[in-house]
């Protein structure tokens, strides 16, 4: 059986604690830091917080990111998927589906509520 010690899990969530700057909604998954922060992007919320990694629901290793209640909305349409942004360095560092699609018009605000970012362990 494969094995990783956390602090190696830890680690590579490390890289989204410490350098997540930016979450942006977006009408569909983004592949690379342009689409998630121009060519997909609805909305936007600057200085998200996100947990320092603990153990995983069922395994793992995990980080929180917390609820947000005033992202605002920069562009109307559906956003279907979130992505944390490294703006500085100008990466992606994670991207994925939001629980339920919100329809979003420019100029309001959005909210978000709390989800994990989960490393699992090795089969």
């Amino acid at each position: 059986m494969a094995f990783l010690n956390d602090h190696v899990l830890d680690n590579g969530l490390s890289a989204i604690t410490s350098d997540a700057d930016k979450l942006v909604i977006c009408s569909q998954e983004p592949a690379t830091y342009a689409e998630a922060n121009a060519t997909y992007a609805l909305g936007e919320k600057e200085g998200p917080t996100v947990s320092s990694p603990t153990d995983g629901v069922s395994s793992g290793r995990r980080v929180i990111v917390s609820a947000i209640a005033d992202g605002d909305v920069t562009d109307t349409g559906t956003a279907t998927h979130w992505a944390l942004l490294d703006t500085g360095n100008e990466r992606l560092l994670a991207a994925n589906t939001l629980s339920a699609s919100q329809a979003v018009t420019n100029g309001n605000t959005f909210t978000l509520g709390e989800f994990s970012i989960t490393i699992p362990d090795p089969a």
